[in-house]
């Protein structure tokens, strides 16, 4: 049967149109690219958030007072188990941030700290070790990631900033600690005090910390191809070299000046000198990176941190304390943000800075782990800096080299 006419011309248009139809059907619309606001309210207040999310006092005061039972190896465990927990949870953390766990772990591990005996080795090492390192480990992590909801070209500055709040945090808790623990208030009154100060700042930085991008279904990465690129193998190997030296003046420096009769005055001060010089030494590298390069960079950092180790072994006065203090502290705090900065840029999504972070602190938490034990072996009872000074800075310098031979 023949259409002429109107009917005729309506089933064209039928037929034009199923065709029109089948054809958007099978187009793919592709997502707008994703843009990233690098700055503005919202992500500076972010940032602030993180910021305000130590050790080196409790060292000092464990070793020379509060554990006095036990040798400097055995207390370095502490040490190390939170070093360990605050990275190796960061592989899980975000999911129990989001729930806001942190900050329950956070104010229970110092309430249980003020309420240890004294020479009671498993009660602090449960109090500050596992209860603390736990709940740093929920708070460190996610708060360096969620810079990479705002901030892509000056990710590193962002990463740079949210690493100083602990280095803030650091210049003013030892003062505050010391002056608690040798006065009247006493370690206990000292650290519920503690206790009540970072449950405050953890709530405003829960109120105001927000994500930007939304919530990611979970999916499979190709982990097993991020260790064939050799720029995320050899940050990893970096990582072990760096953590099996950078932490040990920062933890030992107050006890060293003690152990050398500096002045009980400035002994007290050293731990913030050195961590406010380490402000300054996080921010920094945010804003040369861009300029000269991670690895170039990294070299110069790595170097100057390693022969400064060597150089502990010459302060014994409070003079050089001080200057010491101020040096490894800016270049220490160099070191602490180049590796996750770095870490975050090798990332081809910002889906894919979670998990490569993960995986990076995971590594770094199973070395400062023992790093940290074997620096007190090596120091022994008898206080034989020179070993503990020799293994970190070998360590350091070892991996300057190896950063400039990657280069070639």
């Amino acid at each position: 049967m023949n259409t002429t006419g109107p009917e005729r011309e309506k089933v064209e248009e039928v037929s034009v149109n199923g065709v029109k139809d089948e054809e958007e059907t099978d187009q793919t619309i592709s997502p707008p690219p994703l843009t990233f606001p690098e700055g503005g309210f919202d992500a500076w207040k972010t940032v602030f958030g993180a910021y305000i999310n130590t050790y080196g006092t409790f060292e000092d005061y464990y070793v020379r007072q509060y554990l006095t039972n036990y040798s400097p190896s055995a207390i370095g465990w502490i040490g190390g188990t939170q070093i360990f927990l605050t990275f190796f949870t960061g592989a899980f953390a975000g999911l129990l941030f989001d729930k806001g766990y942190f900050l329950v772990l956070n104010s229970l591990g110092l309430f249980m700290l003020s309420i240890t005996h004294e020479n009671s080795f498993y009660q602090v090492f449960l109090a500050h070790g596992v209860t603390l390192g736990l709940a740093t480990g929920l708070t460190y992590v996610p708060s360096l990631g969620i810079a990479g909801h705002y901030f892509q070209r000056r990710r590193a500055l962002a990463v740079g900033i949210i690493i100083s709040g602990s280095a803030l945090g650091a210049v003013t808790t030892p003062i505050m600690l010391n002056r608690f623990f040798t006065g009247s208030m006493g370690f206990h009154n000292g650290v519920r005090i503690s206790a009540g100060i970072n449950t405050f700042l953890l709530i405003i930085a829960l109120l105001i910390t927000r994500t930007r991008l939304p919530p990611k279904k979970l999916q499979r990465f190709p982990v097993g191809q991020w260790f064939k690129e050799p720029p995320y193998v050899s940050m990893l190997i970096f990582i072990v070299l760096v953590f099996f030296g950078l932490f040990y003046p920062v933890f030992d420096v107050q006890l060293n000046a003690s152990k050398h009769s500096v002045d009980p005055i400035i002994a007290l001060y050293t731990t913030s000198v050195l961590n406010a010089a380490s402000l300054f030494g996080r921010i920094l590298p945010g804003l040369l990176v861009p300029i000269t390069g991670t690895l170039n960079i990294g070299i110069f950092v790595m170097t100057c941190t390693g022969a400064l180790i060597f150089c502990m072994l010459a302060v014994k006065d409070a003079a050089g304390t001080i200057v010491f203090s101020i040096f490894y502290g800016f270049f220490s705090g160099a070191a602490t943000t180049l590796a996750p900065a770095s870490v975050a840029l090798l990332a081809k999504s910002p889906a894919e800075i979670g998990t490569r972070l993960g995986i990076f602190f995971t590594l770094a938490g199973v070395i400062g782990l023992f790093a940290t034990p074997i620096s007190g072996a090596l120091l022994t009872d008898s206080f034989i800096w020179v070993r503990p000074d020799v293994f970190a800075g070998v360590s350091l310098l070892h991996l300057a080299q190896e950063m400039k031979e990657s280069l070639r």
